[in-house]
């Protein structure tokens, strides 16, 4: 969501922020800011609702320039999009960015303002500056009085910010929402996400939950939120920094689909033998946790919850294992009763969506038996905060609509789901059954994405419609749900999704010639079944576009469009399927003329409630 980059360095930094910002472009976001500290002891603010260009094209007609500078992008939560509800803010010579949300805003609004304190902006944010300010006009420091304000905020906040008062320090904080300083030479920087700071640096400081820190040009200093001095260890970061670029493809959503092979195999890579899953790359402590499981709970959001459903199918079927997956903003609010022996399980592209992450927090004071992550981002907080962890390799995804990401966590997933099964029972010869259907996984998604011409194709049905309706049975139900999800987020048609025997009990009257209905028909045991559900659609003039295996028996003729997808093993089925539904929400969004990567009124890492 918002996206925080500052900076304190020799030189001039306003590129720097500038860079930084574009590459936070892909988490979703309404405004930009910058602030910078000048020659001159003066702070400079810009700010303008809409893209980061139209940021650059403000600074463009009115330059600022500065060694010491604070940066964001913003998604509203406080406030509707706007200058004056852009970040940074600003309170006398004291300039501030926030991510998060500052749960007692209200009552520091009028005590602040009881204090002669005006507020410009409808944020909460802007409490927080005044706030520190009216600490520094006590007597405290920068450093102390960002420390002294986080003591009174309750919510969630990661902070950067500068003074004029102190030209050369650069104080940050963390809550509940992450932070990272980025480490140079005579330089150091902080960002809400490692990928802001690539082109300047590959080195990186977590910081964690309670800590505040203080950076300066020549070197960095930690407090945890028991104000003792602590030392964080420096990661070094693989990879290019040009692993956001969209290289030959126009979006990044498009190019994301097409990386799918190479990153389904990187998150088997190291994990399984021949025909084996190896349960140590669940973690350091696997083998001693997974006998002693006997239930699972898997807590997501969104797309993550989606795969979590799929998991559901297997673990049942192949560990015996009773298995619920609840929506992480709905169970934390509600009392649970924990079994015994049961695994808490979280899914999490960023490893930093706040409701997960609370969820986690909760589940670990309700006595669960141990907490497990699958994410894509190792140093995030779900990882660092659970017991075992199962990383996805998906590279970074840009577009806000998930793809290789989900696929990567049903990949991880299923390595998670034989890993348990082995210590329950799982005969060999299944174990090794799915093991070799997994290596096929690369070459088999390769021949998916190569339907990209025949969806393209079938795409221009959707054109001019405004609902549609997804259909899949057993397992692929949730895949229908993940296929409708996708349509809506990127295209704006109105999709849902349902079980097809559901069909009678009340969707089937929606269906008619405007309604397109996908199907998703792998050749397994419910296919009959399926095709009975798909006549009561063709009887009420709806039109269907199945995609089948051609074992299937589909053909197409008037009001049915097949399209045949190569026939694979069923354990993979959920896996390969996405792909055809992923690439026709792609398609049927530029026909629509939608903004692809950045679809209206969502965000990529959702790290507020």
């Amino acid at each position: 969501m918002c996206g925080i980059v500052g900076a304190l360095a020799q030189r001039n930094v306003n590129e720097i922020l500038l860079e930084g910002l574009r590459r936070l472009e892909y988490r979703g976001y309404d405004s930009a800011g910058v602030c910078l500290l000048d020659s001159d002891g003066q702070l400079q603010l810009r700010k303008s609702e809409g893209k980061v260009a139209d940021l650059e094209a403000r600074l463009a007609a009115s330059p600022a320039s500065g060694r010491l500078g604070i940066a964001h992008t913003r998604w509203a939560t406080h406030g509707a999009p706007s200058d004056r509800n852009s970040h940074p803010h600003v309170s006398g010579d004291f300039a501030l960015v926030h991510n998060g949300i500052i749960e007692n805003h209200q009552s520091l609004r009028e005590e602040l303002k009881a204090r002669g304190y005006q507020f410009i902006s409808d944020t909460d944010t802007e409490v927080v500056v005044h706030l520190i300010h009216s600490l520094a006009d006590e007597g405290h420091d920068l450093l102390s009085a960002v420390t002294a304000a986080t003591e009174r905020l309750d919510g969630a906040y990661a902070l950067g910010v500068i003074s004029a008062r102190e030209p050369n320090n650069l104080v940050c904080a963390r809550s509940g929402s992450p932070l990272v300083i980025g480490v140079g030479i005579e330089e150091n920087f902080i960002a809400s996400d490692p990928m802001a700071l690539r082109q300047v640096t590959d080195r990186f400081i977590f910081l964690e939950e309670g800590d505040v820190a203080e950076v300066t040009a020549a070197g960095i200093a930690v407090r945890d939120r028991n104000g003792e001095e602590v030392s964080r260890p420096v990661h070094k970061l693989d990879g290019g920094h040009d692993a956001a670029d969209k290289g030959r493809y126009r979006h990044y959503m498009q190019k994301e689909i097409f990386e799918q092979p190479a990153v389904v195999a990187a998150t088997m890579a190291g994990r399984i033998g021949n025909e084996t899953v190896l349960p140590e790359a669940l973690g350091a402590r696997a083998n001693e946790i997974l006998p002693e499981v006997k239930q699972v709970q898997i807590v997501a959001c969104g797309t993550s919850y989606h795969a979590g459903l799929v998991a559901r199918y297997w673990l049942e079927d192949w560990a015996g294992i009773p298995c619920s997956v609840e929506v992480a903003s709905e169970i934390r609010y509600r009392k649970t009763a924990v079994r015994p022996g049961t695994l808490f399980v979280t899914i999490s592209q960023s490893g930093e969506t706040a409701d997960t992450l609370a969820a986690l927090r909760q589940a670990k004071e309700l006595g669960y038996l141990a907490s497990m992550t699958i994410c894509n981002v190792p140093n995030s907080s779900l990882v660092r905060e659970s017991e075992l962890s199962l990383m996805t390799e998906a590279g970074p995804e840009i577009g806000v609509a998930s793809t290789k990401a989900f696929t990567t966590q049903l990949v991880a997933l299923q390595l998670f789901c034989i890993a348990l099964a082995k210590v329950n029972g799982l005969p060999k010869d299944r174990e090794a059954e799915l093991v070799r259907s997994l290596h096929q996984l690369p070459e088999l998604m390769e021949a998916f994405t190569g339907l990209d011409k025949t969806v393209q194709d079938t795409s221009e049905a959707f054109a001019e419609k405004h609902h549609a309706l997804f259909l899949g049975r057993g397992v692929e139900y949730p895949i229908a749900l993940e296929g409708a999800l996708k349509l809506k987020e990127i295209s704006y048609i109105h999709a849902e999704a349902y079980p097809a025997g559901e069909l009678k009990h009340g969707p089937l009257a929606l269906v008619d010639a405007d309604m397109p209905v996908v199907v998703v028909a792998p050749n397994d045991e419910l296919l009959e079944k399926l095709k009975s559900n798909l006549q009561e659609v063709r009887a009420r003039g709806g039109e269907l576009f199945v995609f089948a295996s051609p074992k299937a028996g589909f053909t197409s003729e008037p009001g049915i469009t097949v399209v045949e997808v190569p026939d694979a093993p069923e354990s993979l089925h959920p896996i390969l399927y996405t792909v055809p539904l992923q690439l026709l929400s792609y398609h049927v969004a530029l026909l629509k003329g939608t903004d692809v990567d950045q679809p209206r009124n969502l965000a990529k890492s959702v790290t507020v409630e």
